[in-house]
């Protein structure tokens, strides 16, 4: 008989896929406290703003501390954060519709057209904007933009002066909302440029190639390749600089001369919508403890939007990424 060699014995696949490194396990326990870490944040965040806004939310507006506050008559607290959220809202639009073409436009031109030289310098500049403080913005907006402005705010009130938008007396001052949505758009700059920069280079090459030896130009590469797979991630960028500029807070304070009305003005001094977070700014150190609370109620409303913004941002990504077509055949299959 012949002596057969028996290969030794091997461990069950089980087994070496149930070891762990020590290394896994310290950064997946560093990782899921990351995770609770942020939900507790939140939900303090929320019940502090829910605690500390109840009570001017529930009380009685014609009497007390309420009475007459910053100089009008409030039937409640909805009739009071009303026109500051839509002041919040009507700022953070006209941001994002100056800023978001150009932010948009400056990361194609550094990921698929300046030379790569030229492309560092101006990724090196784009993020250094995000460094800037929000004062520095503020008193830019001040001493430059606002006179700046004046002669385009009478060009279009006299000859576009027919559109709510334009009408009004113009301000000789330049406290419009038309310039502090100039200021905000340059401020959401960096956020949207620098990610949908990164989501423009990682197109996949051979889609790039594939539309250039298909007789495509590089405007049609980028129409046909590049835009349908950074399209949820350009909506993903957006809403967060939407984020950015309904939370600033100095540089409107600063520049904008607000009243608590609903105006769509953007020429006018003194008829501009006010912001919550500018509100918050200058009235908080002069306020009594209930109108603190009003102003914190406020605040909570803020943070209401903020997040339903991130919650709609989450659904078109989850509605148009790259793996969108494939659930939606699955459930109709």
């Amino acid at each position: 008989m012949t002596d057969v060699a028996t290969a030794p014995a091997q461990k069950p696949a089980s087994n070496i896929v149930g070891k762990r490194r020590a290394g896994d396990s310290v950064f997946l326990g560093l990782s899921t406290t990351a995770a609770v870490s942020i939900m507790i944040i939140l939900a303090g965040v929320a019940i502090f703003l829910i605690l500390k806004g109840l009570p001017a939310i529930t009380a009685n507006w014609g009497e007390g501390d309420l009475a007459g506050y910053q100089n009008k008559d409030w039937a409640n607290f909805w009739d009071y954060v009303a026109p500051l959220l839509w002041g919040s809202i009507w700022a953070a639009f006209i941001a994002m519709i100056l800023g978001t073409p150009v932010a948009i436009g400056i990361a194609l031109f550094i990921s698929h057209y300046a030379p790569r030289r030229i492309a560092g310098f101006l990724g090196y500049i784009i993020d250094l904007l995000a460094a800037v403080p929000s004062i520095v913005f503020g008193l830019w907006g001040i001493i430059v933009m606002r006179p700046l402005l004046l002669p385009l705010a009478q060009f279009l009130n006299e000859y576009l002066g027919w559109i709510p938008l334009f009408q009004g007396p113009v301000s000789s001052t330049g406290s419009t909302m038309l310039a502090g949505g100039v200021v905000l758009a340059v401020m959401i700059l960096p956020i949207v440029t620098s990610i949908t920069r990164e989501i423009f280079l990682q197109t996949p090459r051979l889609h790039e190639e594939a539309a250039l030896a298909l007789g495509a130009t590089r405007w049609e590469m980028v129409r046909l390749a590049v835009i349908p797979y950074a399209r949820s991630g350009m909506v993903s960028a957006t809403l967060l600089g939407l984020g950015r500029a309904l939370g600033e807070t100095m540089a409107i304070a600063l520049i904008i001369s607000p009243s608590l009305i609903f105006s769509v003005a953007l020429l006018t001094d003194g008829y501009n919508s006010q912001t919550i977070a500018a509100n918050i700014a200058l009235n908080f150190p002069i306020a009594t403890d209930l109108q603190r609370s009003a102003l914190i109620g406020t605040g909570l409303m803020l943070f209401v939007v903020s997040l339903a913004v991130n919650m709609l941002a989450r659904y078109i990504i989850a509605a148009t990424g790259p793996g969108a077509k494939g659930r939606k055949k699955g459930k109709r299959s």
